[in-house]
């Protein structure tokens, strides 16, 4: 082959690989709340104001924290990545994927679409296993203090990040070479070489790009949120439902892998059919 195939698996953070809400675990109790009634307080701002819930949510934590005297910078927000409880295998489970990839020829890329925090995220001892990390995120002013949403991660301008992985176009500010046309042949990770995984409605909007463009979707669940994702499969929004294990041997695990194995044989057959196609050409 003339190149190492790539494939990209792209994750939701909240309920996918994490067991809850990233800001549940020490950023609201340290404000003094529960997360329902901060997500309450922050939903109501939203609703009232018919406000995008991402920006009010944002916006929320920034009014509570100057209530409260918390100076709210990075280190504060990174900070509160420490008690993430991650979901079972998870912190195993980037080399061993990458490793089998490479066994069958192929580079696989790990990229995190959240509606969460990137702050957060980069407390939790996983960031570095991402190529790129598309999620909600401050803008700090010279003082270092959160002052205006930096980007939004919504659930429906999820797909964009999509496209940028598609062409190879990471930098959210540039929005020229995102936009200009691209031969398919020349995108950097077809939309077949994608695999989504997610846990709910948030994320249908990239699972059914998945399924339009013929790459995979999955969903996976704890049991708080089977009944859902039970229905996505039943209505034909994924490909695959499985519970939140990412551990060696269980059931994500080896469907992944044969994923995997699926995505690299396709691309050795394309490969042998452009080869034999420019030698009748030739």
């Amino acid at each position: 082959m003339s190149h190492t195939p790539i494939i990209a698996i792209l994750y939701d953070f909240d309920k996918t690989l994490c067991t809850t809400d990233m800001q549940d675990y020490s950023f609201i109790p340290s404000l003094g709340y529960t997360p329902r009634e901060f997500w309450q307080i922050a939903n109501n701002f939203g609703s009232e104001n018919r406000m995008d819930g991402i920006l009010a949510y944002m916006y929320t934590m920034i009014r509570e924290c100057g209530a409260k005297g918390i100076k709210l910078d990075r280190a504060y927000l990174v900070n509160a990545g420490r008690n993430i409880e991650l979901f079972p295998g998870v912190r195993e489970w980037f080399e061993r994927i990458n490793a089998f990839g490479e066994s069958v020829g192929v580079q696989v890329e790990h990229y995190i679409i959240s509606s969460g925090l990137r702050e957060i995220i980069e407390g939790s001892g996983i960031s570095h296993e991402f190529r790129e990390i598309y999620a909600s995120e401050f803008y700090y002013d010279e003082g270092g203090n959160a002052i205006w949403p930096k980007l939004d991660v919504n659930f429906t301008n999820k797909t964009q990040f999509v496209y940028r992985i598609n062409k190879g176009v990471l930098d959210v500010a540039e929005d020229r070479a995102l936009n200009a046309s691209m031969p398919d042949d020349s995108k950097r990770v077809p939309f077949t070489n994608m695999i989504y995984i997610g846990d709910g409605l948030s994320d249908v909007p990239c699972m059914k790009m998945m399924r339009a463009y013929g790459g995979e979707a999955i969903a996976v669940h704890q049991e708080s949120n089977r009944a859902g994702v039970e229905d996505l499969l039943r209505k034909g929004r994924v490909d695959f439902i499985f519970p939140a294990d990412y551990r060696e041997g269980g059931a994500l695990d080896r469907t992944m892998k044969n994923i995997i194995c699926k995505i690299a044989y396709a691309d050795v057959l394309a490969e042998e059919n452009a080869t034999q196609r420019k030698a009748i050409e030739l």
